[in-house]
């Protein structure tokens, strides 16, 4: 059992985290190369947000939305 738990240490902190130590070991030689992740994702973000409220633009334009005052059929 005991090597069993060291396997998945192994696994855990030699395969799986090795992109983050090589992001750590990056961020020690260059900020901004590995600062440029955070703001690809922040990007994606923003796009997917701006995508998003086109859609609901597009739609409230439509007048597909239900507007009723209840939010229930039984009140």
């Amino acid at each position: 059992m005991k090597d069993f738990l060291y396997a998945i240490q192994d696994l855990f902190v030699d395969v799986l985290f090795a992109p983050i130590d090589a992001l750590v070991a990056l961020e020690l030689e260059n900020w901004f190369a590995a600062n440029i992740f955070s703001w690809i994702f922040i990007l994606i973000g923003f796009v997917a947000m701006v995508y998003w409220m086109m859609q609901l633009r597009k739609f409230d334009k439509n007048n597909e939305e239900d507007k009723s005052i209840s939010s229930h059929s039984f009140l």
